[in-house]
């Protein structure tokens, strides 16, 4: 048997395209007003911070390896058993858990086309086969989903809402798409978005997860929390899923400051319904306002929405990029997700999106 040269990771990872975060920098620009990472224009709460700096003398000691008084917080709040809560350094890393506890070679695992960057990377990682669903109008498709799964299915991941287009499936749907899966298979709702949601007919899985052996439903600290430096999310699962990943998290996963801000933000419900509340007067500001400029915008239930450019030259997705980026508006470019000739917007503060509404109506040579 001939040696190899060095070593070979396994191919699954050599087909992976690195996940490359929405940039954060205009050079030459005076301000920049960064819109393309979703991150909350209100911050963290400031009882978070104080949380966070309360033990900044302590940084010698190792934290709580099982993240007890964070899922006990979480669990008061939401009415969870803290027993199926399992915490980790952002839902990402709950993502590549969940892959590397149920996938091996051979396995499929099936996302919808315009969905989060890192299902198809923890897949492939894991050495299994992403298999795309395609969408009806942005949105995930349920039967869809139920037609491409087969023997070697083992998870569907499912945002919801979904990350870039903002769109959401009703719940009636989700639980159809739960019903017609087979019960070895894991469904995947991640509802990093959920606590911007105001639709009567969305659930973010909570109730789900409750009566089901084969649901997961990830949340995230990093967007209406203004966590997203600290790195922390949760799952609530079945106590099988939970015990199965617990057997393999790292020891240490969640730092203390970070479990000490979570803690004080998951209890601070007035800053939470601060942020809804601004989200809730710019996102139709935006979609209005933009769309009066003659672009198509994706209606969005989250803290962002998808803009559509022409493929007109001087008017495309990436020209418009350019133009932002000079005045100092950082958007995020999406032809990763397959969506070349849009932008994603953040809802910013109110001088942002303003801003943002008067550059793209001068870029477009209208007036507004």
């Amino acid at each position: 048997m001939s040696a190899l040269p060095r070593p070979q990771p396994r191919a699954g990872v050599l087909k992976i395209d690195a996940y490359v975060p929405g940039k954060s920098d205009a050079p030459g620009a005076e301000r920049v007003f960064k819109l393309s990472s979703n991150e909350t224009p209100l911050g963290p709460s400031p009882n978070a911070i104080a949380a966070y700096r309360s033990v900044a003398d302590n940084l010698q000691d190792y934290p709580d390896g099982a993240s007890t008084a964070l899922r006990e917080a979480i669990g008061r709040v939401f009415g969870l058993d803290p027993a199926r809560l399992v915490c980790g350094a952002g839902s990402d890393e709950l993502i590549n858990l969940v892959a590397d506890a149920y996938l091996c070679d051979g396995d499929e695992a099936i996302h919808t086309t315009h969905a989060f960057l890192m299902y198809p990377i923890a897949i492939l990682g894991s050495g299994a086969t992403p298999v795309v669903a395609p969408e009806r109008n942005y949105t995930a498709d349920m039967d869809a989903i139920l037609e491409r799964v087969t023997p070697r299915t083992k998870l569907v991941f499912l945002a919801n809402p979904n990350n870039p287009t903002g769109t959401y499936v009703p719940f009636d749907e989700v639980k159809r798409l739960h019903r017609g899966l087979p019960p070895s298979v894991l469904l995947v709702l991640d509802a990093a978005y959920a606590e911007y949601v105001r639709r009567n007919d969305y659930e973010a899985g909570i109730e789900l997860v409750a009566t089901s052996d084969n649901v997961v439903m990830l949340r995230t600290f990093s967007k209406i929390h203004g966590l997203a430096a600290a790195r922390l999310g949760w799952l609530y699962g079945p106590q099988h899923v939970v015990d199965a990943l617990n057997r393999i998290r790292g020891p240490f996963n969640v730092n203390t400051p970070a479990m000490m801000a979570g803690i004080a933000a998951v209890q601070d419900a007035a800053h939470v319904e601060r942020s809804r509340v601004h989200n809730d007067h710019w996102l139709p500001w935006l979609t209005q306002e933009i769309s009066k400029l003659g672009l198509t915008v994706t209606p969005s239930v989250g803290n962002f929405l998808l803009i559509h450019f022409p493929e007109t030259k001087g008017r495309t997705a990436a020209d418009a990029d350019a133009f932002l980026t000079k005045r100092g508006l950082v958007l995020r470019r999406v032809a990763a997700y397959k969506l070349p000739n849009a932008l994603r917007m953040t809802v910013g503060g109110e001088e942002a999106n303003r801003l943002v509404v008067a550059a793209l109506s001068e870029f477009l040579g209208t007036r507004n």
